[in-house]
């Protein structure tokens, strides 16, 4: 895919040569995608992203993907901190409350595979920024279609079958771990960001459905630590 050039002048080099291994999903927050991608390329603001989509489907690229693009802020996946110098940034024109439209994600499913492919990047490292931030960020937010990218292999799948009662909140930080949410945080702003990528219906104390919800593979691994 042939992205529109709009460069920002908002990068630097990435941290002791690293590479990327992570994709971090973001929505803009903006009613305005033109003041969006103006507030991406200002100086003043000393914010960026590699690419942005806009909701009519057009994709404008703002930063090399070889450069450090500063789009995640503090935060930290997998036991990696300074995330910008682990990631591409992807900036989805949303206003965190409306559907993200059909041509945006189409062009999201475009451009996710040849990010993937040129650094080897599997579905697990699709992120969003709530997934690195608990607490501080909430973006893409509850309204983006992580099942869809999931079926395509472009994200990880949530939920399993057979839910199993008498998990404990240790045994679902210990699986949060796993997945790579950062934990050095309560267990409540730990359990809103699960629920805000796997489920985001979800409401009250912590519940078997929680776990259900899990990628498959951590909800198996739940089954056998001990709670």
């Amino acid at each position: 895919m042939q992205p529109i050039s709009h460069p920002s002048p908002n990068f630097g080099p990435r941290r002791e040569g690293l590479v990327p291994s992570l994709i971090v999903l973001h929505y803009t927050a903006m009613p305005d995608p033109d003041e969006a991608l103006e507030r991406l390329c200002s100086p003043k603001y000393e914010v960026s992203a590699h690419y942005l989509i806009h909701r009519d489907g057009r994709l404008f690229q703002l930063v090399d993907e070889e450069m450090r693009a500063w789009h995640a802020g503090a935060g930290s996946w997998a036991g990696m901190d300074d995330i910008n110098s682990w990631s591409i940034g992807i900036e989805m024109d949303n206003d965190g409350a409306s559907p993200f439209s059909e041509p945006q994600m189409a062009t999201l499913e475009t451009l996710l595979p040849e990010i993937m492919q040129r650094w080897n990047i599997d579905p697990a490292g699709v992120i969003g920024h709530s997934d690195m931030a608990p607490g501080r960020k909430t973006d893409p937010g509850p309204r983006f279609d992580w099942a869809r990218l999931a079926r395509q292999g472009l994200a990880v799948r949530s939920g399993a079958s057979d839910p199993t009662d008498n998990f404990s909140a240790e045994t679902f930080r210990d699986c949060a771990t796993k997945l790579g949410y950062p934990t050095d945080i309560d267990h409540t702003t730990l359990l809103a960001s699960v629920r805000l990528r796997h489920r985001p219906w979800g409401e009250g104390p912590l519940a078997e459905d929680d776990f259900a919800a899990l990628p498959e593979s951590l909800y198996f691994l739940a089954k056998n630590i001990p709670g």
